[in-house]
């Protein structure tokens, strides 16, 4: 509970007496202290709060805006934040376009809405891409920190493998709440360390701290893993999808989702399944066949399951995917698919962990061949055309545009209580969020620009 946050919002309605009373009983319920410390704390989390409060009386306009931030009025879960669909991608599409507004280099950024940011950088006479790549725990094991630390390992190394480069090192962010049992820690990292060792790619360096510090009671992990790789070529973005190109999967079962899945259906068989490297052992062996400098793009079946991966390619590049869903069902891991239909999931809205290829007919042969000999199983799915629209088509022989869901396909009982349709007001909702958007570039803008006028002062 982030007591903090508490106290803001309860002192705009209510008096501090009563406040600093509901606030005490609430640190009573997490922390074996006395009554008399429990309010000596909800006392000090109060009088720091109505410190900050003050800054609405100053006078200096430039000065609040600094310290205070743009409101939009709508709320991360409201907007779908983290759910892999609509909302989610619009959202990173505003935090694309503040990156995109620093007029900073970099080969590929998070305007190409990709998996992984490429800068190029030059190493004597040669020329080489760094790929770097960020990945967040699954919110939902927190509980399970070695099945949390392998599956954002992993993902985070499958967002450099796609982008077709060579992973060397990973950084580990670990944040536990200040309840939380110090043993997750060593558990988390365990789990980060045995993806570590099976690619061979060492865990350097990292942090570890307490969310929210004092402010936050609880046991709540959250973490994120970063993976740095290499590459000589240029990455496998996917702006270089060509009509004509061939659409190759390898088997998909599933990293933090579908491992959140079974564990909250009490279907634990499946955790098993997930636990494996195949991914980013089909993308070594493409590495290894010299042929990523002629596929044409890559990625891995994460953000919304193939529906929001298709949607997004054809987004960025204008090409249309036409995806044959008999041959998507049988590279999803049989169990993982039975349990996905038995609990009435879309396995086209989930994560299921596959790595997508695209690329002209005689270099998937090639890639094919290289996956498989790998022990990796893969197959054809589909191809791309002109028409600019992503595309199922139905073992039924019906055409189904693919469209992304509000939220992803809803995976757990809460997540189908919450839904996963479009909000009526969702075009107003994006209105708002895309205002506040510019208006933290603006000030950004304001904050740089007084910044350099300050060091020429000098």
């Amino acid at each position: 509970m982030d007591i903090e946050g508490f106290a803001r919002r309860t002192l705009v309605d209510h008096d501090e007496e009563s406040v600093q009373k509901s606030l005490q009983d609430k640190i009573l319920e997490f922390k074996d202290i006395n009554p008399e410390q429990a309010s000596q704390m909800a006392q000090a989390v109060l009088d720091e709060v109505k410190c900050t409060l003050k800054i609405e009386e100053h006078p200096d306009e430039s000065l609040k805006r600094l310290i205070k931030y743009p409101k939009s009025g709508i709320g991360m879960g409201q907007m779908g934040v983290g759910s892999r669909g609509a909302g989610d991608f619009f959202v990173h599409r505003q935090i694309a376009q503040i990156v995109k507004s620093s007029h900073t280099n970099a080969f590929i950024n998070p305007t190409a809405q990709d998996d992984g940011g490429v800068v190029k950088a030059t190493a004597g006479a040669d020329e080489v891409y760094i790929t770097t790549a960020v990945d967040g725990i699954h919110s939902r094991l927190s509980e399970y920190p070695f099945l949390g630390g392998f599956h954002v390992a992993r993902a985070s190394m499958r967002d450099v493998c796609v982008m077709g480069s060579q992973p060397v090192a990973l950084l580990s962010d670990l944040h536990l709440a200040d309840d939380g049992e110090v043993a997750k820690l060593f558990d988390y990292t365990a789990g980060v360390c045995a993806v570590s060792e099976l690619t061979g790619v060492p865990l350097v360096a990292g942090s570890t701290l307490r969310v929210g510090g004092d402010m936050v009671l609880g046991d709540r992990l959250v973490s994120a893993v970063g993976s740095v790789g290499i590459s000589p070529h240029p990455p496998t973005a996917r702006k270089r999808a060509e009509a004509g190109d061939v659409i190759l999967l390898t088997e998909g079962s599933g990293g933090g989702t579908i491992t959140t899945t079974a564990l909250y259906h009490g279907l634990f068989d499946v955790v098993w399944e997930t636990m494996d490297i195949s991914f980013i052992e089909a993308s070594e062996a493409i590495l290894n066949a010299g042929l990523l400098p002629k596929v044409h793009a890559m990625t891995d079946v994460t953000n919304g399951g193939l529906r929001g991966d298709a949607h997004e390619i054809s987004q960025t590049t204008g090409v249309g995917l036409a995806f044959w869903e008999e041959e998507i069902r049988k590279l999803v891991n049989p169990k993982v698919l039975e349990m996905l239909e038995s609990l009435d999931i879309d396995h086209l809205g989930v994560s299921v962990d596959s790595l997508m290829i695209i690329a002209p007919e005689d270099i998937a042969i090639e890639v094919e061949k290289a996956v498989s000999s790998a022990g990796v199983q893969i197959g054809r799915i589909g191809e791309v055309d002109n028409t600019g629209i992503p595309r199922l088509l139905t073992e039924s022989g019906r055409e189904e545009e693919l469209r992304p869901l509000f939220r992803e396909a809803a995976y757990t009982k809460i997540k189908k209580i919450v839904g996963d349709l479009h909000p009526e007001d969702f075009e107003e909702m994006k209105q708002k969020v895309e205002r506040s958007a510019l208006e933290a570039i603006a000030k950004k803008d304001e904050v740089v620009a007084r910044i350099k006028e300050k060091h020429e002062n000098q």
